[in-house]
């Protein structure tokens, strides 16, 4: 089938959820990708900001084709080898000493937000509230998205669910005083905002937050759905701050674009959640864990986490030049390879154009480009990808 016949059968069948562009994407190797008619595009997306290690990364196609010849899926009421064995690389190199498996970010911003109210009810005398930022995204399941910070993905969902009230990001003068000490069990802050236009905070106030839940006895509860797993540069993005949360959730790129998330917590948070208290029938099964240990080990010791570094100070760079070139991009932000481009015109018509020439990438907050690329990507992929964007720049 070619895009337009693929098209036609998903406007016909599939629930329309989504605005899609009119290409189907067919074939994926590193940080290119073909559509059903043949046509090759440089990834800046990455699924956003899902595949990490590019598309088919042989370390991630053969751990997967292993486990799936030997055992792809069975209940949680047996033990997992790759599920116990991931979950202690997770605690090994993060804060925390217990993980929960689900199937994505939303399932485990779910997941931390019941253990965020059950760890409340036993021992903070049945505190619940939990404050959000302003522009923040958590999911779109009924409990994240009303945790989400940005009323175009609230409406027309009421009743929503009580125990959610945002704050400004990077204030930590409103952030203590939203807090409620009758109700306010935590504070949930993603460390970069990525869907909400790719804010960075101060390192004061991540690190003003972390006293200020100390102080009150309230929980620090981190959304690394983005920004964990080496996009920042670092394997998790709290590390650039100096604080650790006292929950940390995962997915996108956890298992390479197997579909997983996570919910990592200390010791006397995750001891809240009993047998029963929370499950997820696909969760930690043999396939995606068998992915993300793929995945874990070539960040961490086949060097891509390291190497990373380099092309994100490399991209950022890059960028930086086209302020001087056009009177309408206003700065460059983020860190490691989540980088934003700020614009004073809107994006949707630049990612459009960029499109047809060959170059796939996303505007957030009307007015973002937002890069994820794969983190293996090259500076040679990279000099191709921002000339196709130069051009549209300078036409647009």
């Amino acid at each position: 089938m070619k895009n337009r016949d693929v098209a036609k059968l998903t406007d016909q069948y599939v629930a329309q959820t989504y605005g899609r562009y009119p290409i189907a994407l067919v074939r994926g190797k590193g940080a290119r990708v073909w559509d059903a008619d043949g046509k090759e595009y440089i990834d800046f997306l990455a699924g956003i900001a899902v595949n990490s290690l590019g598309h088919c990364h042989p370390a991630v196609v053969r751990a997967i084709q292993q486990q799936a010849k030997t055992l792809i899926h069975v209940s949680n009421l047996y033990h997992i080898p790759p599920q116990s064995e991931l979950a202690r690389e997770l605690c090994r190199h993060s804060f925390a000493d217990r993980v929960f498996f689900c199937n994505s970010g939303a399932e485990a911003n779910e997941a931390a937000i019941k253990l965020a109210r059950r760890y409340g009810g036993e021992h903070l005398g049945g505190k619940h509230e939990i404050l959000t930022a302003q522009n923040s995204f958590h999911g779109r399941t009924l409990a994240t998205l009303t945790a989400t910070g940005q009323e175009k993905v609230r409406a027309g969902y009421d009743p929503l669910p009580a125990g959610f009230r945002q704050i400004p990001y990077n204030d930590l003068a409103a952030a203590e005083d939203a807090i409620d000490a009758n109700k306010t069990v935590g504070i949930m802050i993603e460390p970069i905002q990525g869907e909400g236009g790719v804010h960075v905070p101060d390192d004061a106030y991540m690190k003003g937050l972390r006293d200020l839940c100390d102080r009150r006895a309230i929980l620090l509860i981190f959304d690394e759905v983005q920004t964990g797993m080496g996009r920042t540069g670092k394997l998790f993005g709290y590390e650039h701050f100096g604080v650790a949360p006292d929950i940390m959730t995962l997915a996108k790129a956890l298992a390479g674009g197997v579909p997983m998330g996570a919910m990592l917590a200390r010791e006397k948070v995750a001891k809240s959640f009993g047998p029963g208290s929370h499950a997820s029938t696909f969760g930690g099964n043999p396939l995606a864990c068998s992915a993300a240990l793929a995945v874990m080990r070539t960040l961490i010791t086949g060097g891509v986490l390291r190497s990373s570094i380099k092309t994100g100070k490399y991209f950022a760079h890059a960028l930086e030049k086209f302020k001087d070139k056009f009177p309408f991009v206003r700065g460059v932000r983020g860190k490691g390879l989540i980088l934003g481009l700020e614009l004073d015109i809107e994006g949707a018509k630049i990612v459009d154009e960029c499109m047809k020439e060959g170059l796939l990438l996303n505007c957030t907050a009307y007015k973002i480009l937002r890069f994820v690329p794969p983190l293996t990507i090259t500076n040679k992929e990279i000099d191709r990808g921002l000339a196709i964007l130069e051009r549209v720049l300078a036409r647009i």
